[in-house]
């Protein structure tokens, strides 16, 4: 018990929530890299903030315990300006900078450049997984029917790439020729190339948006995001349209691990129907699906996983 507290407690002090470097909680880890646009806890403290400020316009003192939760911008307002930290130094992200706009981000150039620079350039860095019979997506990570994934950045913007069922479904890839920058892209529309030899697929995309960025080193070595499907895996960044509409069709947390979980049981059936039982490792299905099956069955895999 002492372990697992001591264990919880690294955790926090090694990647504190913006809501416990302000002291609005006593102790809370982030896990997903402070992207606070998708994280529960987030948004219930927020809330709870907006409930009891309201409560206070009216004269009133909230109660219980929740009642002492405010906003962590207005606890950070307390402090003299020269204390007051940068939202990216609080995200682990650079040195001490002092907040010159009032944590009012959009108004302030230099989160506008930092932002630019960070999310391009980054290292996706997923910190938790969920495990579906060896299988693999990121905590945080939306999940598109045909096997794209979205993470969730600053503002609009988002960045997608394949998961580790697709890219162990086709094997290494050649090359991934994503859309050319400025690209509209639609919905569960194919815009993405994909090949190996001769034979391609099509990719569609998880969101609707304009294409910002490309990882131009999938065209000519697909095969990289083989290697790191989550991290240099990344295939393009857009800047999503209608990014709360788009969400709703996609999936996150269990409801992605129970859609994992029922595409496996349908590829191992695909897998009978082909050759029999797969060569397995460790139980596990290998990382050269398609490798292992006849030629015939690349338009068969492709139309039954990426474009249901």
């Amino acid at each position: 018990m002492n372990s697992t507290r001591t264990e919880r407690e690294a955790k926090s002090n090694h990647a504190p929530c913006i809501w416990m470097q302000t002291g609005v909680v006593r102790r809370k880890a982030c896990e997903i890299d402070y992207q606070c646009e998708t994280c529960r806890f987030d948004r219930a403290l927020g809330r709870m903030a907006r409930e009891n400020r309201a409560l206070r316009q009216q004269g009133k003192v909230p109660a219980s315990r929740r009642g002492k939760i405010v906003f962590w911008k207005d606890r950070l307002r307390e402090l003299s300006t020269a204390q007051q930290p940068c939202l990216h130094h609080m995200k682990r992200r650079i040195e001490f900078r002092t907040c010159t706009h009032d944590y009012q981000c959009g108004n302030c150039e230099f989160d506008q450049y930092f932002s630019d620079q960070y999310t391009v350039h980054a290292v996706v860095q997923p910190v938790d997984v969920l495990n579906i019979k060896g299988f693999k997506i990121p905590h945080g990570y939306y999940l598109h029917r045909g096997h794209t994934w979205v993470k969730i950045e600053e503002g609009s913007t988002v960045r997608i790439g394949l998961d580790d069922f697709a890219l162990r479904l086709l094997g290494p890839l050649d090359r991934i020729e994503a859309p050319l920058l400025g690209k509209e892209l639609e919905q569960d529309r194919g815009d993405t190339l994909l090949a190996r030899g001769s034979n391609t697929a099509r990719l569609q995309s998880p969101v609707s948006g304009v294409v910002t960025d490309i990882n131009p080193e999938l065209r000519e070595k697909g095969n990289l995001a083989n290697n790191d499907p989550y991290t240099q895996g990344w295939v393009m960044r857009l800047h999503a349209n209608n990014l709360r509409r788009d969400l709703k069709n996609l999936m996150i947390g269990d409801q992605a691990g129970t859609y994992l979980d029922a595409e496996i049981n349908n590829l191992y059936q695909v897998i009978e129907e082909e050759v029999g039982p797969l060569a397995a490792d460790g139980g596990y299905l290998g990382d050269d699906i398609y490798g292992n099956l006849p030629q015939t069955s690349w338009q068969k895999l492709t139309g039954m996983f990426l474009n249901p």
